[in-house]
Order: C-alpha cells, then structure tokens, then sequence
C-alpha cells in the first residue's frame, strides 16, 4: 500500500496586542476610549472577584470553587460582543463571563457555596446554567440556536468550553449538527493547555483546535486568548455572520490557566515552573495597561481607583452572600418542575410533613 500523505490543515491566527502593548491599528476592531476603558475595568473587576473566591474557599467560606485566572480576555472579550438576549451556555470556568453578561455577583458566589439559586438568570439576559459535565452544554447550545433560526429571531447562541471538552462526543455531535442545520452558534474553545492534568498534546493529534471545524464544514479560527481585543473582533464577526443566518463557528482561544484546576488540584504537579513563568509575561490585563499607557487611556492614579472600586464592589457583594439564609431543603423537590408533581408532592410530604 502506498504511503497516504496527510493534508496539512492551515487556521488563521489572530492577535492584535501582544504581551508588549504593541497593537497593529490595521485589525484593531472599531471600540472608543470609553469601550477600551470598560474592558479593562472589567478585566480587572473579574481578577479580584476570582482572588477574593479563591481566599474565601481556603477559609472555609465558600464552597470548591474553580478559578479562571489567565482567561479573563476568552471571556470578557467575547462577552463584549454579545447582546443581552443572545443565548450563553458557559462551562464551570465561567464565572467572569457570567459577570460580565450582568450575573448578580452574589448569586455566583452563592452558587459557588453549593445554592443552585445562584444560576437563576437575570429575566433580561439569557444566561444559562453553568454545565458541570464537560462538553454537555455545547448540544444545548445548537438546540437554542436551532429553536431561534426555526421561530425567525436574530438570536445567536454562543457555548464555551475548554480544549478537554474537545475530546468529548457531545462536542463532535454539537458540531456536525450546526454544521448540517447551518444553526447561529459560536463555539469558544478556551484552550488553557490542559484537560485538568492531561495536556493538549496528549488528548488530540490536531495542530489545532480550530481546525476541528474544517471536518464539520464551517469555519473554524484561532486567536490569541489573551487579546482582548482579538477576542472581541473575532467573536463579533462570527457573531454577525451567525445573525446574518451564515451559519456556526469555532474561535480557538489560545491561552494558559494560571491557577490550578480547581482548589481541589496543585498543578505544580504536572506543569513545568519555567512554562508557566513564560506565560505570566503574557497576561491580559499587564499588556492592556501597557497599550493604555501609551495611549494616555490610563495612569496610576486611575489605575489604582479601578482596583479600589472593584474590590468595593466585590466586598459588598461577599457582606450580602454572607447575609443570605440558606436555601430550603424542599427546594428540591419544588423547583424541579415548573408545577411540582403529586408524586413530589407525596415525597416532599413524607420527608419533612406539613
């Protein structure tokens, strides 16, 4: 049998900021000073939030809690590009996405300390529950987008989900259905170099992510997920194109977990010291201030009312989760249903009587 020579499969790459505050002004997207601002004040917002859940879960205040440190740009960015009424299936790393997308703080943190009123969405935004189990949420999100394209509304779906998910068969049947129903979704690969402990390399032979999709017949990208702005420009023009009826795409954030998998996980255990230490230099957060420094967007003084306001805003929301009276066992059994059955109803009854 003759050799078979693998086609090499080529995804563009998108970054605008690299990791010195250099931005190439030709692909940087359309955002005024004040949008720049409010990135980076939200950025920033959602470092301190993760730092305050990390210390509050080793005090024993807040249940296991999974940080999301070094992906803040996956999430904000993209989130930025979104509108309120579009559909967001986040994965348990999402709490600044949540956040971002008007996510009461307090409920994240009451959702973190095991009270699953925490995921109740604001009525005006459609955020749905964190998905636990890896990959699951992505099926969810072809059925919103599809339900969306049938009923005539410009709705988009977008689902995220780390390079581990990738791995899984929901995320292969999510995408071959978008690709088959030409549905309005965009999957977002946070690609932080590990499936908890297992690194990419180890749990796919793809150069890739993004060019996963070449095999469902969309588009597929790769951008660096520690731009902002790269982020926010690639997320935009995969959510315009959905709405124009044009059907899925798959953004490959490349990015790094500079945390441990969860409070649970000491990932010095299988990351390199010196790996991590060359991806610090690449964080999001540094390289925008960098960039706004030059742009006299930002200085010190502003720089240092950004971190008080935040952690004011955070601290107020610890003081009201810590206010909070704890949910009612009978919860479970009333919110299951939108009407409890008689079954419920008899259980309910025979656990806790009138």
């Amino acid at each position: 049998m003759p050799k078979k020579v693998l086609k090499e499969f080529k995804v563009e790459y998108l970054q605008i900021l690299d990791e010195s505050g250099n931005c190439d002004e030709a692909l940087m997207p359309k955002l005024s000073n004040d949008d720049i601002r409010k990135l980076y004040e939200m950025l920033v917002l959602v470092r301190v939030f993760d730092q305050k859940a990390f210390n509050m879960q080793r005090q024993g205040r807040l249940g296991t809690y999974i940080q999301f440190k070094g992906q803040e740009a996956c999430q904000i960015g993209s989130a930025f590009a979104l509108q309120d009424e579009d559909f967001v299936f986040p994965m348990y790393r999402n709490s600044a996405l949540l956040i971002a997308r008007k996510h009461p703080i307090v409920q994240v943190l009451q959702y973190w300390n095991g009270d699953e009123r925490g995921l109740r969405s604001p009525d005006n935004v459609n955020n749905f529950p964190i998905a636990i189990p890896v990959g699951t949420q992505a099926t969810h999100a072809v059925g919103a987008a599809w339900a969306a394209k049938l009923q005539g509304k410009k709705q988009v779906a977008a689902t995220y989900f780390g390079d581990g998910a990738t791995s899984k068969g929901d995320f292969h049947e999510a995408m071959n259905f978008a690709g088959v129903f030409n549905t309005p979704v965009v999957f977002i690969c946070e690609n932080n170099q590990f499936a908890i402990s297992v690194p990419r390399k180890r749990q796919t032979k793809s150069d890739t992510i993004a060019q996963k999709a070449i095999a469902y017949g969309f588009e597929g990208l790769q951008v660096d997920g520690m731009d902002v702005f790269a982020v926010y420009k690639a997320t935009l023009l995969a959510v315009e194109k959905a709405r124009a009826g044009n059907g899925p795409t798959l953004i490959e954030c490349f990015t790094y977990r500079m945390c441990d998998h969860s409070t649970s996980d000491d990932a010095s255990r299988y990351r390199p010291k010196e790996e991590f230490e060359e991806w610090m230099k690449k964080d999001s957060i540094e390289r925008l201030e960098k960039y706004m420094r030059k742009k006299e967007l930002l200085d010190d003084a502003y720089k240092q009312k950004v971190v008080e306001q935040s952690q004011q805003i955070i601290e107020k929301a610890v003081t009201e989760f810590e206010k909070m009276p704890q949910p009612d066992p009978k919860d479970i059994f009333k919110y299951v249903y939108a009407e409890m059955t008689n079954r419920q109803k008899e259980e309910m009854q025979e656990l806790f009587g009138n």
